[in-house]
């Protein structure tokens, strides 16, 4: 560790450490045994689809804060500058698109996983793939999400690296087991608010240290860390504003459109009107996390300036150099370094109790049930339980194979990325192409993962070299998804060197390109191969599953084309005839005698649609939350009891 002595933590950091553990499992045990003590499939996994909009927002924020991204945003700046910032530019269609076009879509369907709705709109085999490729995703990037900044903090402070792991790992588990859904969106409630404080301690102090912010400022002026808008058009650059404001939609789209962890959070919400707030509220949160990630690597640069403590040996990473930042500015203040430790620890536990329950909800919903149709009630939220537990030993079991893998760390967090984009093409394939195809969407799916490891591993394999010295540490990437080996300083080196070619291009692509190409790739694949095997027919479509984005768009076309290219009718467009019961797309109402009634393809006005809801809450409370589905493919009517 260099010539410095390791920073040790003070009995009242450990107070302040524990103490986070103790009120997350507080509220987990809370949950367990008050309210429906989480009897119910729909208590466990939807949280009754009783929240209000304040913490499904918070926690819609929370589970993509990761450790990770407190550790990466203030590295990124401190080596780089504030070109990161821009990221903050793709944060106004990366949650309009989700607020207006995926929540309506997804909400008034009454699904439980996202992945039920690739096989409304394309079939039972579709919706397998997209299940286990979720499964997978998550399953890799919870256990180096848990193991990442433990290992950091263990280099740092000589924190007990297996103690941290075991302790965060069954703490999380427990309340994610017991809790169900509302445990975890209130203890990413209480996580966030700890996320800030953690942050918010460290500027404070930090900059008070260094001079006053006016100060900081002045020192990263001279420094050459303020970045001005870069508007270089090229893919391969890094950071630009393009690759951030523009890249930066497709993978918030990733995250906040398609993630099952984040739609699950939309669809326990209330009301629609209620998922949609989350995603405005969730808006300033996110930029206010931005700024505090960036203002601490300011803070950061005004203390050490160019000499960093990486560059002296004292840390061996860029992850381990914002923990060595924190712990000396804390050296004199007992309990706060505890307090960062606590932030860093809880954008640990809300990502990985969000995987948890997330996964525990799309194994039961996608891949048990649809076996067992005829389960009890009490037997299938024994078994989400039981798969949350499972879920949570399966991570610490990864965390372990983290640690053995050493340099591949890095590869795993790509691997999140990687598959992120597929996925978000594979839903806009369904949802704006009405006449994709199930055979075009598997194709799709299976080449667009194809191009993703392919360009992952590539770029991977092809900057070994040059980052061989941070992968022997924990060099974190920035943004949960990204190949790190570019964070580190050795890129600005290359970047004067000739401008690749061919593959080699393709491999230098910006990592903030990575979501968006690999999307496009699905969705043009997918209609190529859906001309050729016969595009799917107006008929053929469950009606609610497609967003009228085309029909509007082609509306200079001759009828006929139109007809061809299946979007004559605007098929979740309001309908303007006032005889029809309004009911929300396919979605079946239960009359007096429990009977479901199905009203296909009778849309209305969402103003009508949510009068009529509270209506009928009203006359019958229960009738009002207890639409039942109407899988109209096979003609058949699921009641689910809610």
């Amino acid at each position: 560790m260099g010539d410095v002595v390791r920073m040790h933590f003070t009995t009242a950091d450990y107070v302040i450490f524990s103490l986070l553990l103790v009120a997350s499992t507080g509220i987990g045990l809370f949950y367990a045994f008050s309210g429906g003590r989480q009897r119910t499939t729909q208590e466990f996994l939807m949280a009754d689809r009783s929240m209000s909009c304040l913490p499904v927002s918070l926690s819609l924020l929370a589970t993509f804060q990761s450790a990770v991204a407190i550790l990466g945003a203030p590295s990124e700046v401190y080596t780089f500058g504030t070109q990161y910032w821009f990221l903050g530019c793709s944060y106004f269609l990366g949650l309009l698109i989700p607020a207006h076009v995926f929540i309506p879509i997804l909400y008034r369907l009454r699904l439980s996983s996202a992945y039920e709705y690739l096989e409304l709109r394309f079939n039972k085999t579709v919706r397998i793939c997209g299940t286990v490729t979720f499964i997978f995703q998550m399953v890799i990037y919870m256990g180096v999400v848990l193991y990442a900044p433990a290992l950091a903090l263990n280099a740092v402070t000589g924190f007990d690296l297996w103690g941290a792991v075991l302790a965060m790992g069954l703490v999380c588990t427990l309340y994610t087991a017991l809790g169900g859904l509302k445990a975890v969106i209130w203890t990413d409630v209480f996580q966030t608010v700890v996320m800030f404080a953690g942050q918010l301690a460290v500027i404070v102090v930090g900059a008070s240290q260094a001079g006053g912010m006016a100060e900081v400022w002045r020192k990263a002026v001279n420094g050459s860390r303020i970045a001005g808008l870069d508007l270089n058009p090229d893919p391969l650059e890094r950071h630009t504003f393009w690759t951030l404001g523009v890249g930066g939609v497709f993978l918030m789209l990733a995250l906040y459109g398609v993630n099952q962890a984040q739609v699950q959070r939309y669809l326990s919400s209330r009301t629609e009107k209620e998922a949609v707030m989350s995603c405005y509220v969730v808006f300033p949160c996110q930029q206010i996390v931005l700024c505090l990630g960036c203002l601490m690597g300011l803070v950061m640069f005004a203390r050490y300036g160019e000499d960093s403590p990486l560059d002296k040996g004292y840390v061996k990473t860029n992850d381990q150099m914002v923990l060595y930042f924190v712990m000396d500015v804390f050296k004199d203040l007992p309990g706060l370094a505890g307090l960062f430790v606590a932030c860093l620890f809880s954008g640990a536990l809300s990502t990985i109790s969000s995987a948890f329950n997330s996964l525990a909800t799309v194994t039961m919903e996608d891949l048990i049930k649809p076996q067992f149709p005829n389960m009890t009630e009490a037997k299938a939220t024994l078994l989400s339980k039981g798969l949350a537990l499972v879920y949570g030993l399966v991570c610490l079991a990864m965390a372990y194979l983290a640690s053995i893998m050493g340099s591949v760390l890095q590869a795993a967090f790509s691997i999140f990325g990687m598959v992120g984009g597929p996925l978000l093409g594979l839903f806009c394939l369904g949802m704006f192409f009405p006449w994709a195809n199930s055979t075009g969407a598997v194709v799709g799916l299976v080449a667009g993962l194809a191009m993703a490891f392919w360009i992952g591993i590539g770029s991977f394999v092809m900057r070994m070299p040059a980052a061989l010295p941070a992968l022997n540490g924990t060099a974190l990437p920035l943004f949960d998804n990204v190949t790190a080996a570019a964070m580190t300083t050795l890129v600005t080196v290359t970047k004067a060197k000739l401008r690749p070619s061919g593959v080699q291009a393709l491999y230098s692509l910006s990592y903030m390109w990575y979501s968006a190409h690999n999307s496009t790739t699905v969705v043009v694949v997918g209609l190529i191969v859906s001309f050729l095997t016969g595009p799917m027919k107006e008929e053929d479509l469950t009606p609610g599953t497609v967003f009228p984005v085309m029909g509007t768009l082609l509306y200079f076309l001759p009828e006929r084309y139109k007809e061809k290219l299946c979007c004559v009718t605007p098929l979740s467009a309001p309908r303007k005839s006032k005889e029809i019961d309004a009911q929300p797309y396919q979605m079946a109402k239960k009359d007096g005698n429990g009977a479901a009634l199905c009203k296909e393809d009778t849309v209305t006005e969402d103003k009508e649609l949510e009068s009529d809801r509270a209506q009928t809450e009203d006359e019958d409370p229960e009738a009002g939350v207890a639409p039942a589905a109407c899988h109209l493919r096979g003609h058949t009517v699921e009641e689910t009891a809610f």
